[in-house]
């Protein structure tokens, strides 16, 4: 009798409960040791399951959507080592009966080997050798067809057919793959068609996405924490819940990518120092967010494609000719972004007390809609505070939002010996659909020559 074999989950790097995705084979298939028999992803990888030794599969313990650990039992077996010792050293060929005669009954005794059905297979110069019925030893094994590399064949219960990169990159957006159509060899999904489908749920509106035909996302995790310890309920204030969603909605819609580099502004932060003593008297005073500003709107006007929005459909991009610049300000009840207008009309003096105003006005929840409308680009500023740098979210329907950490003292070389140099971090996000890799690393650029040398804003 053939020895049955159980085929575990092996070392799996500690992980628990990892979710089973594929099956790889099917019941009635040989299979080789070291073969796939199925795929699991974690949080961080994809692996599969190989076959500890070769044999033909007679059960699976396991389907789509279980999970496993260590020593789990994916499936029952039979080796084929075992059932090659049970079977005769050569198997006879069978007599050929005489036209019309009755085939005789098979033996109580034939192993699993000699009574399985085989169909002829086309293999070239084979097909004429096999007749219906005739014995296939192990050492002649015709293949077997090869599988459809559809999501089909691949995966029987439909399980969506993509790379680990592909699938991290739809979880990102909040995209279900089940509803993505695969445009790869064999139905496989990639990064383009998830952006494809992301820009068809947009095209179709909020209220086609809202209704589960695009953007899904799993149930939040609900948790009793007063099990584990003390715990206080605090609602949120308004403020965050208005830009929360809206947070939420610009991180899954936008294609998010950010650009870093650093601005030389040793002498930019001597020239502010000097002119709040100059107008000491007056009570005015320059913030380097108003020299941000002022150099946001000359970077704009060189490359006006930053200085635009995308519609709905991501079809057409509406260029402006204004020069509107929000700006983050951090409130006791939230994040709010008010909006200076026309900043290319005025001076860094004028643009410093304007944001002044309005940061006052939003610290006291005073800040009217019209105050916080119409911004072409944002600056999220987060110097007076610390940090080296970090990543943005884009405020739709803008497409870029610059963000800027503390200044520090660097050694710069200068073609002859290093020298401190006061270096501003910038970290500009934009939005890949409109905004290209090269484009963000030339803005960004010319961003930090306008910094180190407000006079070239002039040429």
């Amino acid at each position: 009798m053939a020895d049955l074999k159980e085929a575990r989950v092996p070392d799996i790097g500690g992980y628990d409960d990892v979710p089973v995705i594929e099956v790889l084979v099917a019941v009635g298939d040989t299979v080789d040791k070291d073969q796939g028999l199925v795929t699991l992803e974690s949080d961080k990888a994809t692996m599969e399951v190989p076959s500890p030794f070769a044999g033909v599969v007679k059960e699976l313990k396991v389907k789509v959507g279980d999970t496993l650990s260590e020593g789990g039992v994916v499936a029952v077996i039979e080796a084929a080592g075992d059932a090659a010792q049970e079977a005769p050293a050569e198997a006879p060929a069978p007599a050929q009966p005489a036209a019309g005669a009755e085939k005789p009954a098979a033996p109580e005794n034939r192993t699993a080997e000699t009574t399985a059905k085989v169909e002829p297979v086309a293999v070239p110069g084979q097909r004429d050798n096999i007749a219906r019925g005739d014995v296939i030893r192990s050492d002649d094994r015709v293949p077997t067809p090869a599988r459809r590399l559809d999501a089909d064949g691949l995966m029987p219960d439909k399980v969506p057919y993509a790379s680990p990169a592909v699938r991290l990159f739809a979880r990102e957006l909040g995209v279900d793959l089940s509803r993505v159509q695969g445009s790869a060899r064999g139905g496989r999904i990639t990064k383009d068609d998830v952006q494809q489908f992301v820009k068809s749920a947009m095209a179709g509106g909020g209220a086609a996405v809202a209704g589960g035909g695009g953007l899904s996302l799993l149930p939040w995790p609900k948790v009793d924490f007063s099990k584990f310890g003390e715990v206080e309920v605090k609602p949120l204030s308004k403020i965050k819940k208005i830009s929360g969603a809206n947070l939420a909605r610009n991180w899954a819609m936008i294609p998010h990518v950010t650009q870093h580099d650093d601005a030389d502004v040793t002498g930019l932060e001597a020239l502010r120092k000097a002119l709040n003593k100059e107008n000491e008297k007056s009570g005015a005073k320059l913030t380097m967010l108003a020299f941000l500003m002022k150099a946001s709107v000359a970077a704009l006007q060189k490359y006006p494609e930053f200085n635009a929005s995308l519609d709905e459909s991501g079809e057409n991009l509406t260029l402006k000719k204004y020069f509107h610049i929000g700006f983050a300000a951090d409130t006791p009840n939230g994040l709010v972004v008010p909006v200076v207008r026309d900043c290319d009309r005025k001076g860094v003096l004028e643009i410093a007390a304007e944001t002044g105003e309005l940061a006052a006005k939003a610290r006291e929840g005073k800040l009217g809609p019209a105050q916080m409308s119409g911004g072409c680009f944002s600056i999220s500023s987060l110097g007076g505070i610390g940090g080296t740098s970090f990543t943005p979210i884009v405020n739709a329907p803008e497409v870029a939002i610059l963000g800027v950490s503390r200044a520090s003292m660097k050694p710069v070389w200068n073609g002859k010996e290093f020298e401190p140099r006061l270096m501003l971090p910038l970290s500009l996000s934009y939005d890949h659909r409109v905004i290209d890799g090269a484009a963000a690393a030339r803005f960004t650029a010319y961003l930090a020559q306008l910094l180190g040398d407000l006079r070239r804003a002039l040429l």
